[in-house]
């Protein structure tokens, strides 16, 4: 961890404790505020290819969304899905195999992302823009996602007819929120229970769900797609034992691939998940 980020983690740790024996409520917002705000815009510069796209934009609730789309007349479309805190920059390398490959390939920032508009975005709201991006530009044959974008794209196809023929790839997806929750309180060393049951309640109140129904285990029961599942043991952002669950509850259209030694995010920029990814769409 690098020197400032330390210093940003020591700060924060000591305003919630202060702030959590004045007001569990105030914690509690503050907390999923923070939970909610990607911690940095991506900085990369895009790759070569990114000139070779259409520029496309269209407008989800308060965000305005940006996007490329790499046109193949008549040629299946995938959408690559991005994680928390990242940008369609960093998948320059599955977009090079896809066109190659022959397909259209459309990617978007997600809300508060990248080249997109706002502060903050939830589950609830990218899996919205998702479900608007197949409005406007499918129908879409193959996601590939990271991290928040497989929960994301979990959720939306939830709402959206669809059939075994779709396929998606979900790349260290963030299998259980209630994990993401419990690591990030862990960080913060919050441990007071009324802070998380506020919180909790504020999930509610925005969704109307439990927090608990935010998981890929749950939405995936309700998914025909065919879907392939990288996941990495030393995955320390979402945790190996929430995707073993999935696996042993053995669905017949999940195929798992475990791997060892990268992580969370050297793992979708790995040269065998890449050809596995594209082999599978």
């Amino acid at each position: 961890m690098k020197f400032k980020q330390r210093l940003v983690i020591s700060y924060l740790r000591t305003k919630f404790k202060l702030l959590s024996l004045v007001s569990p409520h105030k914690t509690a917002e503050s907390a999923f505020r923070l939970f909610c705000t990607p911690y940095i815009k991506s900085r990369r510069l895009p790759a070569p290819i990114f000139n070779d796209a259409e520029r496309i934009q269209f407008v989800y609730e308060a965000f305005t969304i940006n996007g490329f789309r790499w046109i193949k007349a008549a040629a299946p479309k995938v959408l690559i899905l991005h994680g928390f805190s990242s940008s369609v920059y960093n998948f320059d390398r599955y977009i090079s195999a896809f066109t190659k490959k022959g397909y259209e390939v459309l990617a978007f920032d997600a809300p508060a992302h990248g080249l997109s508009t706002g502060k903050t975005v939830n589950a609830v709201q990218y899996a919205g823009a998702i479900k608007k991006i197949i409005d406007l530009f499918g129908p879409i044959k193959g996601f590939v996602s990271h991290s928040f974008g497989g929960l994301a794209v979990c959720l939306a196809l939830e709402d959206i007819p669809h059939d075994e023929q779709i396929k998606i790839a979900l790349i260290a997806p963030a299998t259980e929120t209630t994990s993401a929750i419990d690591g990030a309180f862990k960080m913060l060393r919050l441990h007071n229970k009324s802070v998380r049951k506020k919180f909790d309640e504020i999930i509610f109140r925005i969704s109307n769900r439990a927090t608990e129904w935010f998981s890929v285990r749950r939405a995936i029961r309700n998914i025909k797609a065919d879907i392939l599942w990288i996941h990495d043991e030393d995955d320390d952002v979402t945790p190996i034992e929430d995707a073993l669950k999935v696996k042993e509850d053995n669905h017949a259209n999940i195929n798992f691939v475990i791997t060892k030694g990268l992580g969370h995010h050297k793992i979708y920029r790995d040269k065998r998940t890449i050809n596995l990814v594209t082999d599978f769409i």
